[in-house]
């Protein structure tokens, strides 16, 4: 079974980790931007060339889940990131409010029936952590799931557990199956997070992406960091691993993400398929014959 590769952002397994002590700011001796880009588009052509062997092996697949608070920047690292490999072997998904469809199963039901083919990249923007972090914060919404037997308000502890517990099961039972899984937050701080909300206020291009109701999820930001530590430190395993990335530097974060996600694929032994004796020989039959045209 797939095992994590190991970073300086990797949330350990021991169920320890503390959000509060994980840095939003890049290290000191950081590479400068102009670096960072080289960085980043290096990391960029690797990835290209893994998701070839991955998609022409055709044995596993890869899942990236990306978890994070209002204006952390999901899509900019997702589109810079994946911005190298062939549409053909990739899918994104983003997760909003589930439908009432949706309500009606499961909450692992909606992102199952997405996972990524044998061969693919899938990716999830957002995903089903967000019923054990945006409805811990709110947890109002779970009138609406029509759970049998929900506790009260106030005596949810034990539905958390056992939503952990799900999610663990979910993902190993994904990894015996060949399906790697990298799951990144992208943790950036309450300041930059109110630096980039007025970005989009006062620049007239970044206007559509502003949505009243974030400032008021910003209200709850300590809520959110809570439901983070816990969740993060629950579901971290070496099959199934998290990163809390620093993301106060969009150009930090996109290459930490990138070079994690290249590096686990080359954990994984990725290799062109072998040609047998006799496929080869039909090849040299073939080629003979187109010579001859």
């Amino acid at each position: 079974m797939f095992e994590a590769a190991d970073t300086p952002y990797l949330v350990p397994f021991d169920g320890k980790f503390k959000v509060a002590k994980a840095s939003t700011a890049p290290p000191k001796d950081a590479p400068k931007k102009k670096e960072l880009e080289a960085l980043l588009e290096e990391e960029v052509e690797r990835l290209a060339e893994q998701q070839e062997m991955l998609y022409a092996e055709d044995r596993h697949s890869l899942l990236v889940i990306f978890q994070a608070m209002d204006a952390a920047g999901k899509d900019g690292t997702i589109g810079a990131v994946f911005s190298g490999i062939n549409p053909a072997g990739c899918q994104v998904y983003s997760f909003k409010a589930p439908s009432h469809e949706e309500l009606d199963h499961d909450f692992l039901w909606r992102t199952s029936r997405n996972l990524p083919e044998r061969g693919r990249i899938g990716i999830f923007n957002r995903s089903y952590y967000e019923e054990t972090l945006v409805v811990r914060v709110h947890p109002e919404f779970l009138a609406g799931q029509r759970l049998p037997d929900l506790p009260k308000a106030g005596k949810l502890d034990q539905l958390w557990k056992e939503r952990f517990e799900s999610i663990r099961e979910h993902e190993r039972h994904l990894a015996r199956n060949g399906v790697v899984i990298l799951k990144f937050f992208l943790h950036v701080s309450k300041e930059e997070q109110k630096q980039r909300f007025l970005a989009r206020l006062d620049e007239p291009s970044k206007n559509w992406k502003f949505n009243a109701g974030d400032i008021e999820e910003r209200q709850h930001f300590d809520e959110y960091m809570a439901a983070y530590q816990e969740t993060l430190a629950a579901t971290s395993r070496p099959w199934a691993p998290w990163y809390c990335i620093p993301a106060d530097s969009k150009r930090y974060m996109r290459w930490q993400v990138a070079k994690t996600v290249s590096a686990s694929l080359q954990k994984m032994g990725l290799r062109f398929p072998e040609v047998t004796a006799e496929e080869r020989a039909r090849f040299d039959e073939l080629r003979a014959r187109l010579e001859n045209e």
